[in-house]
């Protein structure tokens, strides 16, 4: 927005700035004496590109790691002065005690300038019905012409479970979110587009699988809606899908042209600064031997999320290095600074925002790889309302067409890859036998040995192994083996868990048998168990020690609690245990 429009029209300013230049001053003066001459006013700035007066120097260092120059580089890109940070307007006052109208006018420009967001109000686009229809009335036709299609018989317990779904997404006012995805889904698979059967939490939903968003079927494998969406815990609901990575855009071009190019955005990401990428960057730019730049990356312990203020903590080899060499504490120290700042951007590999007014009206935007980008990442982008689908391009659904294409071809079988035989005791020999290379999941050295280890028979076996085969739920790995092969070697902390955790022969391998657990066992509802099932994936300390006191003794009100219902505390407090112990490294991943 110009000066002009903030103002009113014929409302002009001439600006002075002061970075600790020379040559500013200079030209500040001859500023003055032009806006007395053509009676313009002043307006006073700074130019603002670190926060504080001792971030002059990690900001060079930026610089250089940006532009592959070093500090010692004489024609390396910097800002003269130092002074690009956020003065304080006695800093201000200080610099320019000479234009005292011109800092008054400064203020009146910021208080002009007002910006508000409007957070977690859906600005989901309208889904277009057919004439005389509401959208809800057209969500449940399609619905139940579904559910006819994908059940035989159709029984109460489906119509139940169907309108107690249909009643949440109409009351978290989510129906043109499934109108909408389940359309684009019907395009690319009229024009004989791949479509991934489903993942995640959605894969819980029968509207979901009525719609034929997702072809897994809920009930069979017992999943839970509450995982996908939770009445108690009002979030947006994320549906991931794969297409052919070839013929993704196809997709994504039907949408841009049924809701319109100015509502449809790529999302932008950014890559960060991570503590070991820190620096070994800072490393080059303030041309420290590479020896000794890499003897302190490599004390950096190789841990999710780990940075160097933790890896001083954690290493008492680093933190002597640190506290006894000078220039490795400059490394570190300036590392530090600069960790987690975006190093690049780029256009997200799937996220895609479709909104019910131009996305421009809502967010700024920018060009990226030839795509028109939001300049928020997805996270933010949810937090204020609008609509965030993954559009995943999979080369395992390409390679599957073309191998389903070339069978044809060569002799004369089609083979519809929605309905073949998943019971095929072949398949399970093939896939025992280790010989998995190209196949999705199972294709690494160590899923190979499992599986020969496993033996699978039925699809349940590999769904297991999958889940299983990840830090953490890996030491479940033995007892499940030995309950597959041998009934007699399951075993169970309490009786109650029987119902629940049969199928894994005694394991805890999913995150619907936690929010099992607790519904049966202590006497949550769905939406409660859920939340509990996230807290415990993102190790929220205070609120699993309140909730372990509920699981155990209920809340007083709505939760009974396991002692109530007639389990031990002692075995109570162990089957939390043995959740918290799953959750350390399960419930991170959302695919499960």
């Amino acid at each position: 927005m110009t000066l002009e429009k903030i103002m009113g029209k014929g409302n002009f300013f001439l600006e002075i700035q002061d970075h600790g230049m020379k040559e500013q001053q200079k030209v500040n003066q001859l500023t003055l004496r032009l806006a007395d001459e053509l009676d313009i006013p002043l307006v006073a700035t700074n130019d603002v590109h670190y926060i504080k007066d001792e971030d002059a120097n990690p900001h060079e260092v930026l610089l250089c790691i940006q532009t592959g120059k070093t500090m010692e580089d004489e024609d390396r890109m910097r800002y003269e002065g130092g002074q690009f940070y956020l003065k304080s307007p006695e800093e201000m006052e200080a610099i320019f005690p000479y234009a005292q109208e011109a800092l008054e006018n400064t203020q009146k420009i910021a208080e002009r300038c007002n910006v508000t967001f409007t957070f977690h109000e859906l600005k989901l686009p309208k889904f277009d019905v057919p004439d005389g229809k509401t959208a809800e009335e057209y969500l449940r036709e399609l619905c139940y012409k579904g559910l006819h299609k994908r059940y035989h018989p159709v029984t109460k317990e489906l119509e139940e479970r169907l309108e107690y779904e249909l009643g949440i997404i109409i009351q978290m006012g989510f129906v043109d979110y499934f109108l909408i995805t389940g359309d684009f889904i019907r395009y690319a698979k009229n024009q004989g587009i791949p479509v991934g059967p489903g993942r995640g939490s959605a894969a819980g939903s029968i509207v979901a699988y009525t719609l034929e968003i997702t072809n897994i079927d809920p009930i069979k494998y017992q999943l839970l809606f509450e995982r996908f969406l939770n009445p108690e815990r009002v979030s947006m609901p994320d549906i991931d899908i794969d297409f052919c990575y070839e013929r993704r855009q196809e997709v994504i071009d039907y949408v841009i042209r049924k809701y319109g190019a100015d509502r449809v955005s790529q999302i932008i990401t950014f890559g960060t600064l991570a503590a070991k990428a820190a620096i070994r960057d800072v490393g080059r730019a303030i041309n420290m031997p590479y020896a000794d730049v890499d003897k302190v990356a490599k004390m950096i312990p190789n841990e999710l999320k780990i940075t160097i203020k933790k890896a001083l903590e954690m290493n008492a080899d680093l933190r002597k290095l640190y506290e006894s060499d000078e220039q490795v504490k400059y490394l570190i120290d300036t590392s530090m600074k600069l960790e987690g700042l975006p190093r690049h951007s780029s256009m997200h590999a799937a996220g895609v925002v479709i909104s019910n007014r131009p996305v421009m009206e809502y967010v700024p935007l920018s060009a990226s790889e030839g795509a028109v980008t939001t300049q928020y990442t997805m996270t933010t982008l949810e937090e204020l309302g609008l609509l965030k689908m993954d559009f995943l391009g999979l080369r395992t659904l390409t390679v599957i067409a073309n191998a389903v294409k070339l069978v044809e071809k060569n002799h004369g079988i089609k083979i519809d890859i929605d309905h073949i035989d998943d019971a095929d005791p072949k398949v399970y020999e093939l896939i025992a036998s280790g010989n998995t290379e190209g196949i999705f999941q199972l294709e690494s050295a160590g899923m190979k040995n499992f599986m020969k280890e496993l033996k699978p028979s039925c699809l349940e076996d590999i769904i297991a192994g999958v889940s299983l085969y990840r830090p953490g739920p890996m030491d479940f790995i033995p007892k499940y083996i030995a309950g597959k092969e041998d009934r007699h070697n399951i075993t169970y902390t309490h009786e109650s868990l029987k119902p629940i955790l049969e199928n894994t022969y005694g394991c805890i391998v999913y995150q619907e048998q936690v929010m099992q657990i607790v519904r049966d066992l202590a006497g949550y509802s769905l939406g409660r168990s859920d939340i509990l099932r996230r807290a415990m994936g993102k190790k929220k300390i205070d609120v699993m020690n309140k909730e372990r006191e509920i699981f155990l003794h209920g809340d007083g009100n709505t939760v009974p609690g396991c002692v109530e219902n007639g389990i031990p505390e002692a075995i109570a407090n162990q089957i939390f245990d043995e959740m918290v112990d799953f959750a350390k490294y399960a419930l991170r991943n959302e695919c499960l």
